[in-house]
Protein backbone atom coordinates (compact mmCIF):
# COMPACT_ATOMS: atom_id res chain seq x y z
CA UNK A 1 0.00 0.00 0.00
CA UNK A 2 1.53 3.36 -1.24
CA UNK A 3 1.12 6.26 1.27
CA UNK A 4 -0.04 9.58 0.21
CA UNK A 5 1.39 12.69 1.06
CA UNK A 6 -0.80 15.70 1.38
CA UNK A 7 0.84 18.76 1.04
CA UNK A 8 -1.11 22.23 2.69
CA UNK A 9 -2.00 25.67 0.85
CA UNK A 10 0.01 28.05 2.45
CA UNK A 11 -2.34 30.92 2.36
CA UNK A 12 -1.64 34.32 3.70
CA UNK A 13 -3.91 33.49 6.84
CA UNK A 14 -1.35 30.81 7.66
CA UNK A 15 1.29 32.68 7.24
CA UNK A 16 0.37 35.42 9.53
CA UNK A 17 -0.70 32.77 12.14
CA UNK A 18 3.45 31.57 11.71
CA UNK A 19 4.28 35.13 11.88
CA UNK A 20 2.63 36.11 15.04
CA UNK A 21 3.60 32.92 16.85
CA UNK A 22 7.15 33.20 15.67
CA UNK A 23 7.05 37.21 17.13
CA UNK A 24 8.13 38.27 13.16
CA UNK A 25 6.98 41.42 12.01
CA UNK A 26 6.27 41.30 8.34
CA UNK A 27 4.53 43.83 6.05
CA UNK A 28 1.43 42.86 3.95
CA UNK A 29 4.00 42.92 0.82
CA UNK A 30 6.51 40.57 2.74
CA UNK A 31 3.91 38.11 3.61
CA UNK A 32 2.10 37.98 -0.03
CA UNK A 33 5.79 37.56 -1.56
CA UNK A 34 6.74 34.64 1.07
CA UNK A 35 2.91 32.83 0.36
CA UNK A 36 3.89 32.64 -3.47
CA UNK A 37 7.62 31.66 -2.39
CA UNK A 38 6.71 28.67 0.11
CA UNK A 39 4.48 27.26 -2.19
CA UNK A 40 6.56 27.04 -4.50
CA UNK A 41 8.80 24.90 -2.40
CA UNK A 42 5.93 22.74 -1.98
CA UNK A 43 5.68 22.46 -5.45
CA UNK A 44 9.21 21.49 -5.50
CA UNK A 45 8.52 18.67 -2.82
CA UNK A 46 5.25 17.43 -4.96
CA UNK A 47 7.84 16.55 -8.07
CA UNK A 48 10.32 14.88 -5.91
CA UNK A 49 7.61 12.71 -4.44
CA UNK A 50 6.85 11.71 -8.03
CA UNK A 51 9.81 10.28 -9.02
CA UNK A 52 9.74 6.63 -8.88
CA UNK A 53 12.16 5.34 -6.58
CA UNK A 54 11.25 1.53 -6.28
CA UNK A 55 14.39 0.16 -7.73
CA UNK A 56 16.85 2.65 -6.05
CA UNK A 57 18.80 1.45 -2.66
CA UNK A 58 18.60 4.02 0.12
CA UNK A 59 22.21 5.30 0.94
CA UNK A 60 23.83 6.51 4.25
CA UNK A 61 26.58 8.47 2.39
CA UNK A 62 26.20 10.52 -0.97
CA UNK A 63 29.93 9.47 -1.53
CA UNK A 64 31.68 6.02 -0.63
CA UNK A 65 33.64 6.73 2.83
CA UNK A 66 36.76 4.87 2.99
CA UNK A 67 39.46 4.98 6.05
CA UNK A 68 43.14 5.65 5.02
CA UNK A 69 44.70 3.75 7.40
CA UNK A 70 48.65 3.94 7.56
CA UNK A 71 50.45 1.46 9.45
CA UNK A 72 51.60 2.41 13.12
CA UNK A 73 55.68 3.51 13.39
CA UNK A 74 57.11 3.87 16.16
CA UNK A 75 58.96 7.66 16.28
CA UNK A 76 61.55 8.53 19.12
CA UNK A 77 59.68 11.38 21.24
CA UNK A 78 61.91 14.26 20.95
CA UNK A 79 60.79 17.22 22.84
CA UNK A 80 62.77 17.42 25.50
CA UNK A 81 60.37 19.19 28.12
CA UNK A 82 62.63 19.86 31.06
CA UNK A 83 65.35 21.64 28.34
CA UNK A 84 64.67 24.99 29.75
CA UNK A 85 63.96 24.86 33.29
CA UNK A 86 66.28 24.80 36.29
CA UNK A 87 63.22 23.20 38.77
CA UNK A 88 63.52 19.60 37.58
CA UNK A 89 64.10 17.01 39.72
CA UNK A 90 64.50 13.62 37.63
CA UNK A 91 61.57 13.53 35.28
CA UNK A 92 59.75 15.88 36.99
CA UNK A 93 59.13 19.47 37.77
CA UNK A 94 59.87 20.55 41.21
CA UNK A 95 57.86 23.13 42.58
CA UNK A 96 57.30 24.44 45.98
CA UNK A 97 57.23 23.66 49.02
CA UNK A 98 53.32 23.81 50.44
CA UNK A 99 53.50 22.45 54.22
Amino acid sequence: MEEKIEYWKIDESLLSHVTKVARLALSEEEIEKFTKELNEVLESFKKIDEANVDELQPMVHAVEVKNAWREDEEEKFQWEPFANTEHKEERYFKGPRIV
